[in-house]
């Protein structure tokens, strides 16, 4: 899944230029193995990977040839990949895109691996590494949602403090509606990524088994409650029923300055702050607030997990490679650079001073993702059912009339073949 996971290291939106490291032919030496890994595009700074391969050589006398890749277009170039003689040995793979390649047999079975290096690894991180109970990947980084408001604005309406539950944040909200001339939040239709979250938090699927096969889940009452949920929160919003937070972009619009809030990705106030550098110093950030204030909301995990290819003549380098990638050193080193989520809690110290990767670690541990089935892949074209959904229960419809309008069509997509 494409994501812009790296400009939550800061509000400047500063970005790591990613180049292979090591990738010439003279890294091949005298009797030297050379391990190739796919990296995508903004996911490792080059002294991240330099440093690695340095150490990785030291401990296995191998050389790592990284190879840097780009989200447009990757999913058949690593299908094709995989099924050739000599595809990569180790690659990075969007935690919602590894189902599919688990399915058809493309990555190896990295059980042995789990045993030895991820006793710690955060649960809700891992579940996308994991496919019919076997572990085909390992997770990497993440980065999910938070609430990025206006501390004028919220100033103004005489809030000081930032909401700890639900109801606070809507009561807040409902505040700077009534004590200002600001719109409380900015929330399109069809920002259905955070409405994913919502269905998580309160325990509910988007789809379920039917006999052999998977079906639409959205009449399902959790479903039903977290569209409630979303109904009372965009009411407070101007933004169109019909249009998700890319269109118009929500950050320009929270860039004028007259929105409370918004539900987006950190790097989303890079955005704001190239529309209106004067916004930078009003901007905050909070963990969006759950049902109770022991426990964030639900939110979408969007990140990266590492494979190795089924078809690699070198498994146990790449092991060897992963188990040194992943190790405290190299993925605290890695959350501190660009912002990211750790798969370990006990890494989360490294994102103090980053402050939209601060409110976004808690909720990571009640985190999830979109169904974890290769057979979801189509259900997210456009028109994506889920959206429409959204927007029918907006315009009025009850939750379960708005389920049975797309379920059609919901189902039809779960039925295509991968």
């Amino acid at each position: 899944m494409k994501r812009k996971l790296i400009a939550a290291i800061g509000v400047a939106g500063m970005l790591f230029s990613v180049a292979a490291c090591g990738g010439d032919d003279g890294d091949k030496g005298a009797g030297a193995e050379t391990l190739t890994v796919w990296v995508m595009d903004g996911s490792s700074p080059d002294d991240w990977q330099a440093d690695l391969a340095k150490e990785f050589e030291a401990k296995t006398k191998a050389k790592v040839k990284f190879e840097l890749q780009q989200w447009n277009g990757i999913q058949q170039k690593l299908t094709t990949a995989l099924s050739e003689e000599n595809p990569p040995d180790v690659f990075e793979i969007g935690n919602t895109q590894t189902p599919a390649y688990a399915k058809t047999g493309g990555l190896a079975d990295l059980a042995d691996l789990k045993s030895e290096i991820g006793g710690e690894w955060t649960d809700s991180l891992n579940n996308s590494s994991v496919f019919e109970g076997k572990q085909y990947a390992v997770p990497w980084y993440f980065a999910n949602r938070v609430v990025l408001y206006n501390k004028k604005v919220w100033a103004d309406a005489g809030l000081k403090d930032t909401p700890k539950t639900r109801d606070e944040f809507y009561d807040a909200l409902k505040t700077i509606g009534e004590k200002t001339d600001a719109e409380p939040i900015y929330l399109p239709g069809q920002n259905w990524y955070h409405f994913v979250g919502l269905v998580i938090g309160e325990g509910g699927e988007l789809v379920k088994k039917d006999g052999d096969k998977y079906v639409s889940n959205l009449a399902d009452p959790k479903v039903a409650a977290a569209t409630e949920t979303y109904k009372k929160f965009q009411a407070l919003s101007k933004a169109p029923k019909d249009k998700d937070e890319a269109t118009p972009q929500q950050a320009e619009i929270f860039a004028k300055g007259k929105t409370g809030a918004f539900i987006g990705m950190g790097w989303e106030a890079a955005t704001a702050i190239k529309a209106n550098p004067a916004i930078e110093k009003e901007i905050g950030y909070f963990t969006i607030p759950g049902a109770t204030a022991d426990k964030p909301e639900g939110v979408f995990l969007g990140g990266s997990n590492l494979a190795v290819a089924a078809g690699s003549q070198k498994q146990d380098l790449a092991k060897e490679f992963l188990k040194l990638a992943l190790s405290d050193k190299y993925e605290g080193a890695l959350a501190k650079a660009n912002g990211v989520i750790p798969n370990k809690e006990s890494l989360q110290s490294n994102l103090e001073g980053n402050a939209p990767a601060e409110a976004a670690a808690p909720a990571a541990a009640v985190g999830g993702t979109t169904p974890l089935i290769p057979e979801w892949a189509a259900v997210e074209n456009d028109p994506n059912p889920i959206k429409t959904y959204l927007t029918a229960v907006l315009n009025g419809k009850s939750p379960a009339d708005a389920a049975q309008q797309v379920e059609g069509e919901f189902n039809k997509r779960l039925a295509q073949q991968q």
